[in-house]
């Protein structure tokens, strides 16, 4: 399980946060939508980093730009962790 509190809000205001757990890689990256400042999450199989990845195997998924928004993003990522276990499986 990924815990929120590997995942920093004050650092995905100025750079891009990116990790992994167990199969599943993951990246946090300041972005806007027609709302203003979002949080674009996307998730994707290792073994590939993210610019080697094609974007079909690739997973996206906007939240809310604020600490709040930050852990809704963990909480997903972990059920599509668990809803997806097989994919993760290197």
């Amino acid at each position: 399980m990924i815990e929120k509190n590997t995942i920093h809000f004050n650092y995905i205001k100025k750079e891009p946060q990116s990790g992994s757990y167990q199969g599943m890689r993951y990246m946090f990256v300041k972005g806007k939508n027609e709302d203003g400042d979002c949080i674009d999450v996307t998730i994707w199989p290792e073994p590939l980093c993210f610019v080697r990845t094609p974007d079909s195997l690739k997973e996206k998924k906007q939240f809310p730009f604020s600490a709040a928004g930050c852990d809704e993003a963990v909480d997903w990522m972990n059920e599509q962790y668990e809803a997806q276990k097989d994919r993760w499986e290197v």
